[in-house]
Parts: structure tokens; C-alpha cells; sequence
């Protein structure tokens, strides 16, 4: 399930002031100079990855179909700009009618990438264009960023449950899409309400310490809690004495306690400690939820604890240190004129200090060896050499301006468990490092 599902714009009615304005005052000066209708290529790319990161991984591909078919100038929209006095008459009325109506390639949502890859293609006249650049960066960078955490999490996990947990950390409508961006990253659930209903994201959650403190002792507070949830609730057991909260736990609920979560402490000792008091106990199906502040490191070096799942929230929705992907949106290929017959000449900007960019509308394969694993990202122009052609990356997102590759979430977040899995092993290592795959030119 996803927005378009349930008949939900993204976040507002439209998405068209989703945008610097200088996006329209380009399409101003490109109309009064009769260029804004030649037909041209932009691509989303990354120069580089965050530092010390070994691969990328995409999210927000679903969000930007929905943001490209929500990018309407309505008349509200359309009479704040004149208001402004942001672009003139004819521009207006240009916009009064805009549709995108050209065609988007791209990584499916959930594929790795890295720094050159074409994660998006997008084609059409000039104007049309250049307008989705800011909503479109601003969904890919915001997102991928979340799913590159997630993933490193999801590696650190093992297997282990993960819930995202980070609605409070962050603006409101961020939460949202962090949660979905965690979902495809690996992340199994959300504590956030409204990425369940809007996104079909399983949700999870049972008391705070607030709980606890409301009543007269702790044993009341997990009675009650135990009388409205049902024994395979999980409780909070570390309010006042660990120890005590676990035996008064089991006592009230029996072996078939669902789980105790802690969220102070040393949760390596702790955690040990809560397991042979649970199996001492005879509650040995009951498991342990940890939460307080983890990242991915956090999460490694509790990988000898006997952890069963893991609550993860301010570092998740911050792209643990890395919020942004740097991605950006060039145009690399123009037509050098109108007509739509006239070829495509690529172009490119030449700078110093790393910002130079590669001209041409580039296609991207994914080079792996005898055994299946990937070994280069291949990006190059023209045609396809005939060794990479089954091994392809873009894929058609939208033709003619109708979407025409939308899919369940879950495909997503299975896509980049088995696009994770191909990459060579040093690929979820956390230690510092280069990109696993060289970038190859073709």
C-alpha cells in the first residue's frame, strides 16, 4: 500500500512549490528565448559517497512518482506566485497547464549504487524538466541517506528484529518518509502510526516509562498493562530495579511473557543478565528488546548479547552522521534545437574541485564475476556492450508521463536485501573504507 493507494497526495495537495524558485525563472528566461522546448536529459548522481560509507542505497523512487504526479500549478499555487511577483504573465500560463509528460528511467528502488551511478533519468523538454529537479533531490538525498543507515544497521543486526523508532527526532512528515526509507533498508517495523496507515508498514509498541510512573507501584502498572495487552505484551523493566521488574514480570505473566525491554545501562551486562534471570524464571520463549541511542556500531557490538530485536531511533532518522546523500541533478544531453528530430549533444560542466561532470545520456550495468558477485559498476554511453546487456540497472519509471513501474514496498526492501547480498562481503564492514565497486567508464 502505498500514498497513490490511498488516494493521498505526498504531504500537501500539490508538490510544485516543492522548488527553488530559481528553477522558474529559468523556464521564464527559457521561454522568452525559445529553448525551453528543446528536448533534454537530466540525471541524479552522487560524486562521491559519505565518508568511510562502501555503497549506496536508493530510496524514495515510489515517493517521486508520487511527487512527479502531484506536481500541479493550481490556482492557489499559480496566484501566490503572481502575488510574489516571481515570474511574469506568459510563464504563469505556461505553468497553468504543466504535466510532466516525458519519460523517467532509473535503479529500481532498493538497488545499491555508487558514486557516477545513474540512479535517475529523467527526459523531456527543457522545461518540463528542470522544474522536478529540487523535489526530486530533495525525496532521493533525504531518503537514501535514512536506507543507507538502515542498512548498515540491518547488516549489524544479523537478523535480529529492528524497529524504527525515530518520529520524535525529526520533523513530522520526515518521520514518515524515514520510516518507509528504514523499511526498504531493512528495518522490519515502525513505531510511527502514520507511516503504518499511509505505507502498510507493520507496526509495533506497547508503554513508556510514563506508564510505570503513573501508578502506585510497578507491579500495577505491568498488571495493567498485562490486563489490556494480553502476557505476550513486552515490558518496560527498567524503570527503577532491573532485577526486581523481571521477576515481578514473570510472576504476573508467566513464562508466556512476550518481552522485556531495556533502555539504560550497560545493555551488553544487562542484557546477559536479563537472560538467565528469564530462564532461571522458566520464561525462556520471552525475549529482550533493547532501545537507548544505538547506531550501527551500538548495534555490532552487541552482537554476542542475547538480543532479540533492537529499537533504533535519533541516529536512523539522521542518516546515522550522513542526512544527506549529496546527489544532484545535471543535465547531461541537449537537443540543439526544437525540433524534435534533432539529435542529442551531450553536455557537460567543466570545474575544478570535483564538481566536473560526465556529458551524455548514460546507461549503467553491474559487471559480477564467476560466482555471482558484483565486482564493477559500469556507466557508459552509446550502445550496451553485449556482455553487460542482461546485466542492466535503469529500468522505465514513467513513459509519456504515466507511471508505469509503481510496486509494493516489500519489493523494494527485497530488492536491496539481494542487492546487498551481491556485493562482495567486505561490502557491510564498518569499518572505513572506499566504495566496494569501482565506478568503470565506458
Amino acid at each position: 500500500m502505498n500514498a497513490a493507494d490511498l488516494g493521498l497526495p505526498v504531504d500537501v495537495p500539490s508538490t510544485a512549490l516543492f522548488t527553488d524558485q530559481y528553477e522558474l525563472t529559468m523556464l521564464q528566461a527559457a521561454l522568452r528565448a525559445g529553448t525551453a522546448d528543446r528536448r533534454s536529459v537530466f540525471e541524479v548522481f552522487t560524486r562521491r559517497l559519505p565518508e568511510g560509507r562502501r555503497y549506496g542505497a536508493l530510496a524514495g523512487v515510489g515517493r517521486v512518482l508520487d511527487a512527479v504526479e502531484n506536481f500541479r500549478f493550481d490556482p492557489a499555487v499559480l496566484g501566490f506566485l503572481r502575488e510574489r511577483d516571481i515570474v511574469d504573465g506568459p510563464t504563469l500560463d505556461w505553468l497553468a497547464g504543466y504535466r510532466f509528460s516525458g519519460d523517467i528511467w532509473g535503479y529500481p528502488e532498493g538497488e545499491v549504487y555508487f558514486p557516477g551511478s545513474p540512479v535517475l533519468r529523467v527526459e523531456g523538454s527543457f522545461a518540463e524538466c528542470v522544474l522536478l529537479e529540487t523535489v526530486i533531490l530533495s525525496i532521493l538525498n533525504h531518503d537514501s541517506a535514512i536506507a543507507a543507515a538502515a542498512s548498515r544497521m540491518s547488516a549489524a543486526a544479523g537478523g535480529r528484529g529492528l524497529i524504527e523508532m525515530g518520529a520524535r527526532r525529526t520533523h513530522e512528515l520526515a518521520a514518515v518518509a524515514a520510516s518507509r526509507a528504514a523499511y526498504v533498508g531493512g528495518f522490519d517495523s515502525t513505531s510511527d502510526l502514520a507511516a503504518g496507515f499511509r505505507y502498510g508498514i507493520p507496526t509495533v509498541g506497547t508503554s513508556a516509562h510514563a506508564f510505570t510512573l503513573l501508578h502506585d507501584t510497578e507491579r500495577d502498572a505491568f498488571r495493567a498493562q498485562i490486563d489490556s495487552l494480553g502476557r505476550g505484551t513486552t515490558l518496560l523493566v527498567d524503570t527503577y530495579d532491573v532485577a526486581e521488574a523481571v521477576r515481578a514480570a514473570v510472576e504476573i505473566a508467566g513464562p508466556e511473557l512476550g518481552a522485556v525491554r531495556i533502555d539504560s545501562g550497560d545493555l551488553l551486562l544487562v542484557a546477559h543478565r536479563v537472560r538467565a534471570q528469564l530462564d532461571e524464571l522458566g520464561a525462556r520463549d520471552t525475549k529482550i528488546v533493547v532501545t537507548s541511542d544505538l547506531d550501527e556500531y551500538a548495534i555490532a557490538s552487541l552482537a554476542a548479547a542475547p538480543v532479540d530485536a533492537y529499537g533504533v531511533g535519533t541516529q536512523l532518522v539522521t542518516g546515522s552522521g550522513h542526512p544527506t546523500c549529496s546527489m544532484v541533478y545535471k543535465l547531461v544531453a541537449r537537443a540543439a534545437s526544437a525540433d524534435p528530430k534533432a539529435p542529442l549533444v551531450p553536455v557537460a560542466k567543466k570545474s575544478l574541485g570535483g564538481k566536473a561532470s560526465v556529458g551524455g545520456r548514460k546507461w549503467a550495468a553491474r559487471r559480477r564475476d564467476a560466482q555471482g558477485v558484483a565486482e564493477a559498476e559500469v556507466v557508459g554511453t552509446g550502445p550496451v556492450p553485449d556482455a553487460l546487456a542482461a546485466d542492466q540497472l535503469l529500468v522505465e519509471l514513467v513513459k509519456g508521463g504515466e507511471v508505469v513501474a509503481r510496486e509494493p514496498l516489500e519489493a523494494a526492501r527485497a530488492r536491496h536485501i539481494a542487492a546487498r547480498a551481491a556485493l562482495p562481503v567486505s561490502a557491510t564492514q564498518l569499518s572505513r573504507g572506499e566504495p566496494v565497486l569501482p565506478t568503470e567508464y565506458a
